[in-house]
């Protein structure tokens, strides 16, 4: 395999985690209200007899900063958003007129705000050690590839320290991520 193609291949990877952090991170309470924060949550509907997710259920805006509404698209499934919002973890009661839901979003409490801060770190953690793991295997791929001479002992060092650069790379995006959500629910 070229440098080219380690490289390549790396980036993808990595890159696979870092989104994922992104994602994980957009579902995290601030205190502040925003979209992100339930899009993702996944509701049964049992009159179309089947789980989607609430982004594909209702539109979903934020009127003041303190508060997501939802509005159901087709009115006979607000019953079940309903349902899954008061089931997801979010631990915000939604309140229905029969049309549009509400959820009020609290502020949060110093003790909340610790626990969200530690879970985001956690979160940041996970994702790192899945960037080291990509670069564990790459560096196996690239013994095995030195050992069966298709690549040389130059060929082989500079694609590791590629892929060691590519790694500390996303690494630092990811902590980047992580202090911006950390410092985020530490000041909403």
């Amino acid at each position: 395999m070229a440098l080219a193609d380690i490289e390549k291949d790396c980036r993808a990877s990595m890159v696979k985690s870092v989104d994922f952090l992104k994602d994980e991170l957009r579902g995290i309470r601030t205190g502040q209200a925003s979209p992100g924060l339930v899009d993702h949550i996944k509701i049964e509907v049992a009159s179309y007899g089947s789980t989607m997710t609430l982004r594909e259920l209702a539109a979903i805006s934020v009127p003041d900063p303190g508060t997501i509404m939802v509005k159901a698209f087709d009115p006979q499934t607000v019953k079940d958003i309903e349902r899954g919002l008061q089931s997801s973890d979010l631990g915000i009661t939604p309140v229905s007129d029969g049309k549009i839901i509400r959820l009020p979003i609290p502020p949060l409490s110093g003790e909340r705000r610790q626990q969200l801060v530690s879970q985001v770190k956690k979160m940041g953690e996970t994702q790192k050690a899945a960037v080291r793991n990509i670069r564990r295997d790459i560096n196996k791929h690239v013994d095995a590839d030195k050992k069966s001479s298709v690549l040389s002992e130059d060929q082989a060092s500079d694609a590791k320290d590629a892929v060691q650069k590519i790694t500390k790379k996303h690494e630092d995006e990811i902590d980047k991520l992580v202090a911006a959500k950390t410092k985020e629910i530490e000041t909403s």
